[in-house]
């Protein structure tokens, strides 16, 4: 299975999508505290519908204690300052995608962490700023999983 990483996410509805995202994927979802929000908010609820039930959602009190769950799997930062695209990459189940919080990405010694193949973005035009998190996260979710045929024990 893949798995999508919020770093302390701070929008309930874009989180509330990538669980649906995850649900519909069979992809594992490790949130990362701190939240912008509680998990019971109407909002989250709202956008994730009823499919909380159905994701596989990972709470972690830290960074280190993410990698530590994580352990053995290759981890791609996705951010506007990344240097591979997305679909140049050739993705192996197993593999985990982490994304920044809404307002500010990942902080800059987190993305530094990460080997800078690993690094990737999705292209936009170059006056843009960023793209929504949860449109990112299925733009990036979708490729991997089309990369292995979509195989449903991903």
């Amino acid at each position: 299975m893949f798995s999508i990483i919020l770093y302390q996410p701070e929008i309930p509805p874009n989180t509330g999508n990538i669980i649906r995202l995850c649900a519909n994927t069979n992809m594992q979802l490790h949130l990362v505290k701190p939240l912008g929000f509680a998990l019971k908010d109407k909002q989250l609820i709202r956008a994730g519908l009823d499919y909380h039930e159905f994701a596989n959602v990972k709470m972690h009190e830290n960074w280190l204690d993410c990698c530590k769950a994580l352990q053995g799997q290759r981890i791609f930062a996705v951010s506007t300052k990344g240097k591979q695209r997305y679909d140049k990459i050739k993705y192996l189940k197993g593999d985990a995608f982490l994304f920044g919080a809404e307002s500010c990405g990942l902080p800059t010694n987190l993305l530094e962490s990460i080997p800078e193949q690993c690094r990737i973005r999705v292209p936009m035009i170059t006056t843009s700023r960023s793209l929504n998190l949860s449109n990112t996260a299925a733009i990036v979710a979708y490729e991997a999983w089309r990369q292995i045929e979509f195989l449903s024990g991903s």
